[in-house]
């Protein structure tokens, strides 16, 4: 709580980290009523349901990139406000869209706009909270974790009643919570985008958390000089590339753990909603104090082969849950349930320190959008891979999944530290100073 009221960057941090609780919640809300209201209010079959959040899925993965894109060139405080008001807009549009066609759209630019906001978020954290950030993005998973499940406890209230008008109300709670995040980031800024705090210890405010992807990008003939490319950077484009694997707890926490327990254990379905409690509780409580042993690079490269050992544990652990009665495979999931945690809070700042550090400080904007690719594509293809391959190879499914992620986080591992080298022996880049006609002096002006 004292970490909370000061953060690391000041006021504009601590307004964001409100902003991120209230969005939070609205989005648990709607996570823990979207697929019954899709079923039991609009109609929609299991097949329609497939092919919806299929194109929801695609959407995120262009929004990372995209809103990485756009934060080089404009700011990101405005940028963040506009993916507000979109899911505000596309949510609405939700009580009176009912043509599956229409629906398709409505919710593939929902969850565009979600996958922006949170790169975006991610932009804001690099630069307010400076060589602090691991500290900040820890704070913002706990702010954010606590906000899932103070809305998915209100959602329980609206899906007891289970009538149209409770949904209803339950997306107009949702929308509600993207006013209020809008308005909450339009503070952290003054009107008309000045800013608030300069500082270099407490940073900036929202809009300036792009300028580290436009400061130096002008010649001194006033022209734009071609920046970096993230996706002509091989070696950046391969670091995501490894990170996908690497993000695969949330697949095993959300789809494996209760589909594995309902079709190959005897543990009883009452259990799936500890899974759920277990992670967000463990989240809030120990994200901070895993982050504070991860504050630079190379221990970040260190927490990566960690998470591949935990994941390794994990999917033995589920190998091993068949055939013990009730009692035993319960024991063994939960404790599955805790390891795949931990592993997810390795994941949570190692991915993060290593996405930052690893891009050149001049195109940070437009490599962090790329790197934000990585979540979206194993959203997208993670449930797919558990169902269609790994479960339906059984309990060695399981073995060879641990035992895959486990190597690539060596590889992972092993290559950043490699460009962590190269990075070192760079030479610093030097600035020119251009001559004002009057020597050495400072104009007052």
């Amino acid at each position: 709580m004292a970490q909370l009221r000061r953060p690391p960057g000041g006021r504009p941090a601590r307004i964001m980290l409100l902003a991120l609780l209230l969005d939070r919640t609205g989005s648990g809300v709607w996570a823990a009523a979207s697929v019954l209201y899709f079923t039991f209010v609009v109609g929609l079959d299991a097949g329609q349901l497939g092919l919806l959040f299929g194109a929801a899925g695609v959407a995120g993965i262009v929004g990372s990139p995209l809103a990485g894109h756009l934060a080089g060139r404009f700011p990101v405080r405005a940028l963040l406000i506009g993916c507000h008001l979109l899911r505000l807009a596309t949510l609405c549009a939700l009580l009176v869209v009912t043509r599956f066609e229409a629906l398709l759209l409505v919710v593939a630019l929902t969850n565009l706009g979600d996958r922006a906001a949170k790169t975006l978020e991610m932009l804001f954290a690099t630069r307010v909270a400076g060589e602090r950030r691991a500290t900040y993005q820890a704070l913002s998973r706990s702010s954010a974790n606590a906000g899932y499940a103070l809305g998915a406890g209100l959602a329980a209230i609206g899906l007891a009643v289970g009538s149209r008008e409770a949904y209803q109300a339950l997306i107009l709670a949702n929308a509600l919570s993207f006013v209020a995040a809008a308005t909450l980031v339009w503070r952290t800024g003054e009107a008309g985008g000045h800013p608030q705090a300069r500082t270099a210890r407490t940073g900036g405010p929202l809009e300036q958390a792009g300028q580290e992807g436009r400061e130096g990008a002008y010649g001194p003939t006033g022209r734009r000089k071609p920046g970096p490319s993230p996706w002509r950077d091989r070696g950046y484009l391969r670091f995501v590339l490894l990170d996908m694997p690497m993000n695969l707890d949330d697949s095993v926490l959300g789809v494996g753990l209760p589909l594995w327990l309902v079709h190959h254990t005897d543990a009883p379905h009452a259990l799936v909603p500890a899974f759920l409690v277990i992670n967000t509780v463990l989240v809030v409580v120990l994200q901070l104090r895993v982050s504070a042993r991860v504050e630079e690079p190379r221990q970040a490269a260190g927490a990566v082969r960690l998470y591949g050992l935990t994941m390794l544990a994990s999917c033995v652990l589920l190998m091993l849950s068949t055939g013990g009665g009730a009692w035993t495979a319960s024991v063994v999931l939960l404790a599955v349930a805790v390891l795949v945690t931990l592993a997810e809070l390795m994941r949570s700042v190692s991915s993060w320190e290593l996405a930052v550090s690893l891009a050149p400080q001049e195109a940070r904007a437009s490599y962090l959008g790329v790197a934000g690719m990585a979540q979206s594509v194993q959203k997208s293809a993670g449930p797919p891979l558990l169902t269609g391959a790994v479960m339906a190879a059984g309990p060695a499914g399981w073995l060879v999944l641990g035992t895959a992620v486990a190597g690539l986080s060596v590889v992972q591992r092993r290559y950043s530290l490699l460009r962590l080298d190269a990075q070192d022996a760079r030479p610093a880049p030097t600035v020119p100073v251009p001559a004002t006609g009057r020597g050495s002096g400072t104009s007052r002006s």
